[in-house]
């Protein structure tokens, strides 16, 4: 399942570069592989405890269970893969554990999937309108490329100077930032009082990451608006992968949550790092023949709307991540080119892909649940296990 997703789920951030000449597929492969991997290491320990434990209340996943359900959601993306049609990893893993969760004889834990579909319904709308305000920007002639670019990357610096990871240690929480830990460190010597609940250092460490990455992609962009305008791509590409990896980690050792920590006595970071693992093989070894495709088609889409569709992707992923919800990449990233698209005032937005997408999407939970749910009672009866 890990190394599907390396393969297939990590991929398009990098194909903008790529798209424009900024960096060859094999050492985008190459990058894709390292980054996710990092990314699910450090940052995909929330969503795979959700996957793992919070969609069903009562029982534990059994290794049967885990093993139902890990083969129905790569049985869906192998039909994704192989078919062209777009099938959300995690709408079929979560369906997936719901299914056989309830086989299991648990409860459904409502408040977990209200959360969950609040914001699955929240991400196309978010990320068009993002992409499209972003891609509107980037088109205004008042606001020239020398501005509106590296504007862009001092609002992705200043989150990164925010995103948790699990090597920055937090004393309320597994994961702290960068922000935070120069906080503590700084409020050991000089106490500084918050102001609307809101701590200063931290405000004052994300305008310090704003400012470098301003300052960086506009001294790049006035020495070549074109050259620039790639170096900020090949970064941009690098946080999603980075993000990408954090996100999507936790749809393949998810369901193993409860045989790693319980079962076994191994530390949450063992079951991470056999993740990281699957995911840096696929990206290394399946990868490259996705991205010399889609890059195709971000090279159509132009480098500006292929940065009105990153940038969405990398806030929307982040958040996911924060709030430990499981999310399809693809979902937001095809949001994000239609949400770019309108912008431009494109004609070639399909309506009839819109829905067809939309209708697999809901196709893709429904039938996953179902499948979960028969698949786990067959294979339970067949081998006497309860």
């Amino acid at each position: 399942m890990a190394w599907s997703l390396g393969a297939n789920s990590n991929s398009p951030p990098f194909a903008p570069a790529i798209g424009a000449n900024a960096v060859s597929t094999m050492r985008a492969a190459f990058l894709i592989g390292l980054l996710a991997a990092a990314g699910a290491l450090t940052q995909g320990g929330a969503i795979s405890e959700t996957v793992g434990a919070d969609l069903i209340n009562g029982v534990q996943i059994t290794p049967l269970a885990a093993t139902t359900g890990l083969l129905v959601a790569a049985s869906f993306m192998a039909f994704g893969v192989y078919s062209g049609y777009p099938v959300p990893a995690a709408f079929a893993t979560t369906g997936a554990m719901v299914g056989v969760g309830l086989s299991l004889g648990g409860d459904p834990a409502f408040d977990t999937y209200r959360r969950i579909g609040t914001f699955w319904l929240m991400v196309p709308p978010v990320s068009g309108g993002l992409a499209y305000l972003t891609a509107t920007m980037l088109r205004r002639d008042d606001a020239p490329d020398t501005v509106g670019v590296p504007l862009l990357a001092g609002i992705v610096a200043g989150i990164l100077a925010n995103v948790r990871l699990g090597v920055i240690p937090h004393p309320t929480r597994a994961q702290g930032s960068v922000a935070e830990w120069v906080s503590r460190a700084v409020g050991r010597g000089i106490d500084l009082p918050s102001v609307a609940g809101v701590d200063p250092a931290i405000v004052l460490v994300t305008l310090a990451f704003a400012a470098v990455g301003f300052r960086f992609i506009r001294r790049r962009t006035q020495a070549s608006v074109d050259r620039g305008i790639r170096t900020f791509l090949l970064l941009l590409g690098s946080v999603v992968a980075f993000s990408s990896g954090g996100s999507q980690v936790g749809l393949a050792t998810g369901p193993l949550e409860n045989l790693y920590g319980a079962e076994l006595g191994l530390p949450a970071i063992v079951l991470l790092a056999v993740g990281a693992t699957g995911i840096l093989a696929g990206a290394w070894m399946g990868a490259p023949r996705l991205l010399q495709a889609t890059s195709r088609e971000y090279a159509q889409l132009g480098l500006r709307r292929s940065i009105a569709a990153l940038v969405p992707g990398f806030i929307i992923a982040q958040a996911a991540i924060t709030l430990g919800i499981p999310i399809s990449f693809n979902n937001i990233i095809i949001s994000g080119v239609i949400g770019g698209g309108l912008a431009a005032g494109s004609a070639g937005v399909s309506r009839r892909k819109i829905g067809v997408t939309l209708a697999f999407w809901v196709i893709t939970l429904v039938t996953s649940i179902a499948i979960g749910f028969g698949l786990y009672r067959a294979f339970s009866t067949l081998l006497g296990t309860a």
